[in-house]
């Protein structure tokens, strides 16, 4: 429990609070309409479009929740020499996030996800990518890039965003954390499959159940905290880490430190969509433990984080006033 003048001053620092993003940036494209028949061609809906909308998804949307709470946020990424990647990069720029940093290869293209939306509701994706490793040239640009923004701007923490688009090689990803681990600054990573195990020595590990499932090739039957501590021990036997952070859905969130374990509760939402809602929880978790080195706190906050986001349509970022009104109304006091 905090009071509401601790809740107003930890929002306050947020602001102070500098946070670099190192991963998969994409636009995510909607295409909204109405569905009233079914095509003559064959057995599908028709959906008469209406409009057409773009928003960042990734590794962009871990940003821009940041930079929706105030941080000063640097992205690091890569993106196509394309009219998507510029799109990208103006949406970026117009929510001040700092994207000097994001590289342009000749060899890819931007990532873009167009969903096809009818009735609220998503009939069809389509997916435009790489997923290819970067190229040894792109891995040197975009560490030297990284390195030159740790001695100057000095961050409180990095995030490692990972969605299985290439940009996190294992040179990329081992460069970082060893860099980062001599400078002192912590790390929260947010990993998929392909390099689930690659994050060794990092602070904040973020899964989900299911990529803990798949990533260390086990099944937990029951969602209970004695089983989310022998999940907790397997990561760090493997990873060597300092916390560990699980989402659990609809049964909220686990972490686990070295001196606490809990598994907090998921609050009682009218979820619409949970789209982006992976970006909210890390962004929301690692700022707070940036800002205030408390654990428990950090996963309370990304745990109302997530559910409040999940209540909206599509990718968004979090609100700023009404997360710290729901802080305030669930666990100040």
């Amino acid at each position: 429990m905090m009071d509401t003048a601790n809740i107003d001053r930890l929002f306050a620092s947020f602001e102070n609070t500098k946070i670099g993003v190192v991963g998969d940036i994409m636009l995510d494209t909607y295409w909204w309409g109405s569905v009233d028949r079914v095509s003559p061609e064959a057995p599908v809906p028709v959906v008469a479009l209406k409009k057409k909308e773009i928003r960042v998804g990734g590794a962009a949307n871990v940003a821009l929740n940041l930079s929706a709470l105030g941080a000063p946020t640097t992205l690091f990424a890569m993106i196509g020499k394309d009219a998507e990647g510029t799109e990208l990069k103006g949406l970026l720029d117009k929510e001040g996030i700092q994207t000097k940093h994001i590289q342009v290869s000749a060899t890819r293209v931007t990532t873009n996800k167009v969903r096809v939306m009818g009735r609220n509701q998503q009939m069809m994706r389509l997916d435009h990518e790489h997923t290819n490793d970067l190229i040894t040239v792109e891995e040197d640009a975009l560490i030297a890039s990284f390195i030159e923004y740790v001695q100057t701007e000095k961050p409180a923490l990095i995030i490692l965003e990972d969605y299985n688009k290439g940009v996190l090689t294992e040179r990329v990803i081992h460069t970082i954390l060893d860099f980062c681990k001599v400078h002192d600054i912590p790390t929260a990573v947010d990993p998929k499959q392909k390099n689930f195990l690659a994050y060794k020595g990092c602070t904040i590990f973020k899964p989900n159940l299911k990529e803990v499932n798949e990533g260390l090739k086990l099944q937990i039957d029951t969602v209970d905290v004695s089983n989310l501590n022998k999940v907790h021990a397997a990561l760090q036997k493997s990873l060597a880490h300092e916390i560990s952070f699980i989402t659990l859905s609809e049964h909220g969130v686990y972490f686990a430190t070295k001196s606490a374990q809990k598994l907090i509760p998921t609050h009682i939402r009218n979820i619409s969509d949970v789209s982006g809602a992976g970006d909210t929880v890390i962004a929301v978790a690692s700022l707070t433990y940036a800002a205030t080195k408390d654990m428990s706190l950090a996963a309370e906050l990304a745990n109302i984080a997530g559910g409040l986001v999940c209540e909206l349509v599509g990718t968004a970022p979090i609100d700023k006033k009404i997360l710290h009104a729901e802080v305030v109304k669930l666990i100040g006091k």
